[in-house]
């Protein structure tokens, strides 16, 4: 059994996750976390690119949700609702019942799920623990002193994955 903070996947961020990759290996839901992964922190809604990339995962018949740490669930809804997508808010990652709604929501199985995230200790961390596959990307930006210690003691575990190999 692999490490639980090692990530199976790393990217560069979430547009590395074609339609074309997650169709051949079988996924059908694509969990994302919110903050740093999809999106900068307080940013409200997603911008056009974001948009067409989950246009083209919806038209390949990959659902996208996302599962968001935020205790602020008025956020996690604001950006969810234009990004039109169902959300979890204060998911409580990395336990795994968050994980495990978020499955239950989308009657999708733990195989078919992918779980994209820029935390190793949450959203890795948690995936690993749920039995889904775990994608590391990169953090969108590393705005504050805070935010760059927290990602520094992660280093270990990120250079632990390959960067993009085997990507599905």
């Amino acid at each position: 059994m692999p490490l639980p903070l090692i990530p199976d996947y790393r990217v560069d961020s979430v547009y590395d996750l074609t339609p074309e990759r997650l169709r051949r290996s079988g996924k059908t839901l694509v969990l994302a976390d919110l903050d740093n992964t999809l999106a900068r922190y307080r940013q409200k809604e997603p911008d056009q690119a974001l948009m067409d990339w989950k246009a083209r995962l919806n038209q390949a018949g990959i659902t996208v949700f996302i599962l968001s740490n935020g205790r602020k669930p008025f956020r996690s809804r604001r950006f969810a609702q234009a990004f039109q997508v169902d959300f979890i808010s204060h998911a409580g990652k990395p336990r795994p019942r968050g994980f495990r709604a978020a499955l239950e929501q989308t009657g999708a199985t733990a195989e078919e799920t992918i779980m994209i995230g820029d935390q190793i200790f949450t959203d890795i961390w948690g995936a690993n623990r749920a039995g889904i596959t775990s994608v590391l990307c990169r953090p969108v930006a590393l705005d504050t002193v805070f935010r760059r210690i927290r990602y520094a003691v992660e280093t270990p575990f990120r250079a632990a994955c390959p960067h993009g190999e085997g990507l599905p």
